[in-house]
């Protein structure tokens, strides 16, 4: 149970790079991107592949990063320049990402078994942490900066923006980039640490991301710039402890893991909105007695002046 439990902190600290990558497009940028399924594949099977061919394990990660960068700021252009849709970009992305990591990858699947990485001398459980912190504050000030800033407002209010002379097709195109190279840095890291990666290990990366991030608003909130960073990264934690815990429950099956991650997003996704109607119910039931204690106060004082 306790080896399940430090697993999937292990787990929930690698995703949490791709998380805060959804994070990007979803909450800042407000666009759907669903690019994440395809470039968490592009930088597993890159960090693989040169990892494979006797590459350091730093820059085959670095590379990867640099990949799904490459692969963000190409669905950036399609938005906007190409001027389609937000959707459909990602998804021709994605599609098309597809083909290029079997070509990356020459084949289905490469392992890693027996090969250096970066988990090799070093245990994820005491480094993450102090990787995963030093990624978020660097995340925090660059968001506080200028640039960040007009991120920020491109996602916001994009007409605004653009009368104060942002140009907001750039401002597009580097968040969508960031957010998808951080999602390809998260697959590296991922690969290394389950020593292969896989043309299908993408496949549902965008729903993970989305539940990592609306667990973590739901439960911890997201005031601020660094509240909502830091309930992404505990969002990914989270989820990744429920999913532990679920696959533990006897008649749940590894397969199901899917399904698992689809009831977890629709209870995220509803519970807020439970919350809401309970507490507009508890307001209409203290707003009703009180009424009802005016109106007998009332009663109870023109009985009196009646009897004067």
């Amino acid at each position: 149970m306790v080896d399940s439990i430090l697993g999937a902190v292990e787990m929930g600290l690698l995703y949490a790079f791709m998380a805060l990558g959804v994070y990007i497009t979803f909450r800042i940028l407000d666009f759907p991107d669903l690019t994440v399924d395809g470039s968490f594949t592009t930088g597993g099977a890159i960090a693989a592949v040169m990892i494979t061919h006797g590459y350091s394990p730093w820059l085959a990660t670095i590379c990867a990063l640099a990949g799904g960068m490459a692969a963000g700021m190409c669905t950036g252009l399609l938005h906007t320049k190409g001027r389609i849709n937000g959707l459909l970009s990602g998804i021709l992305m994605m599609i098309a990402l597809y083909s290029i990591n079997l070509r990356i990858l020459v084949k289905p699947n490469v392992s890693l078994m027996g090969e250096d990485s970066l988990f090799t001398s070093m245990n994820p459980l005491l480094v993450m942490p102090f990787v995963m912190i030093a990624v978020k504050i660097l995340m925090d000030l660059f968001l506080r900066t200028d640039l960040g800033l007009a991120l920020r407002a491109t996602g916001d209010n994009a007409r605004m923006i653009r009368s104060f002379g942002v140009n907001t097709d750039t401002t597009t195109i580097l968040g969508i980039s960031l957010s998808n190279g951080m999602v390809a840095l998260s697959g590296a890291l991922i690969a290394q640490y389950s020593s292969f990666a896989d043309s299908t290990m993408g496949i549902g990366m965008i729903v993970i991301g989305l539940a990592s991030v609306i667990i973590g608003e739901a439960i911890f909130g997201a005031g601020n710039v660094f509240r909502a960073t830091l309930a992404v990264v505990l969002g990914s934690i989270v989820y990744r402890i429920v999913v532990a815990l679920a696959l533990r429950v006897p008649w749940l099956q590894a397969s199901d893991l899917k399904l698992i991650t689809a009831i977890i997003v629709i209870i995220a996704l509803v519970f807020p909105s439970i919350q809401r109607f309970m507490k507009q119910n508890r307001l209409a039931r203290r707003r009703s007695m009180e009424l009802a204690n005016q109106a007998l106060t009332s009663k109870k004082g023109g009985a009196a002046d009646a009897k004067a």
